[in-house]
């Protein structure tokens, strides 16, 4: 990093004050971060979570679970039939 050469006290208060703003813009990002952190995580979002991916993972193992279970149930109603 080059070193900046002032002219004038008055440049040096210009670049303190756009320092003191940047720092103060990213310590309102750095809040702002946090509260949507803080709201993103209650007991609500954290079950809609995990139902929204249980429920996409049954979605996508429906076919399998389905081909898995339709011999026993083909099975269960011939034996009740026989008398089994």
């Amino acid at each position: 990093m080059e070193k900046k050469k002032y002219s004038s006290y008055a440049e040096i208060d210009r670049d303190l004050e756009i320092l003191k703003l940047e720092k103060e813009i990213n310590y309102q990002k750095l809040v702002l971060s946090f509260q949507r952190t803080k709201e993103s995580i209650t007991p609500q979002n954290i079950v809609n979570g995990f139902v929204s991916s249980y429920t996409d993972y049954v979605k996508k193992s429906y076919p399998q679970i389905l081909q898995s279970i339709i011999p026993f149930i083909i099975n269960w109603f011939m034996n009740k039939k026989r008398g089994s």
